[in-house]
């Protein structure tokens, strides 16, 4: 199914680290593959890596380009796809710019986290709102969490991910692709057809 009006950013700056402190985190090879992946998957728009940092940017352009040009590009045409969407950004105003050009309006920003609590969208709710046709921006947090300034000036903060236990602490990645199927996967978008 496509999504044209669904983006999402990966947000290396500014997120928190162990101790609460405001920090840039490195870019995760894995995370640049298995969100790609997972974003094209389910006809994500764009997926943004933010990062100010020029030598990790660099980084994932070298990835990029071996999957998009390079010997991957031959040796694994799905992978050279996934990374067809993928663009690298220093800022999340940088992102919201490129959204506001391409779509022509400005996304509403969703925040994601294992810890948000409060006023919370839940995953039915977004479904919903994402079929007006309005762009929306989902940003993945790594490190220990996006930022709390990032939080505030958020359109909507999604409901968490959780588990069957207590125990809560998924990788970015996996993350991702659970709050992805459930805003995009076929079987929650029968359940909307059927609510209707």
């Amino acid at each position: 199914m496509s999504a044209d009006n669904l983006f999402v950013a990966l947000l290396h700056h500014p997120v928190y680290n162990k101790q609460g402190k405001v920090v840039t985190t490195s870019v995760a090879n894995m995370d640049v593959h298995d969100v790609s992946r997972a974003a094209r998957t389910y006809g994500v728009k764009r997926f943004y890596i933010v990062t100010p940092v020029a030598a990790q940017q660099n980084l994932v352009k070298l990835i990029r380009d071996h999957w998009q040009r390079g010997f991957g590009a031959s040796y694994n045409p799905s992978r050279k796809e996934a990374f067809s969407i993928l663009h690298i950004k220093s800022s999340l105003e940088e992102v919201r710019e490129d959204i506001r050009i391409l779509a022509g309006r400005e996304a509403a920003l969703v925040a994601t986290g294992a810890s948000l609590r409060g006023d919370l969208v839940t995953f039915a709710k977004l479904r919903e709102k994402l079929r007006d046709g309005a762009p929306y921006l989902i940003v993945l947090g790594t490190g220990w969490g996006i930022a709390e300034e990032i939080v505030a000036a958020a359109d909507l903060r999604l409901e968490p991910v959780e588990g069957a236990g207590d125990y809560n602490h998924l990788s970015v990645r996996s993350a991702a692709a659970v709050i992805l199927d459930r805003l995009r996967g076929m079987r929650y978008q029968s359940t909307i057809a059927d609510d209707q």
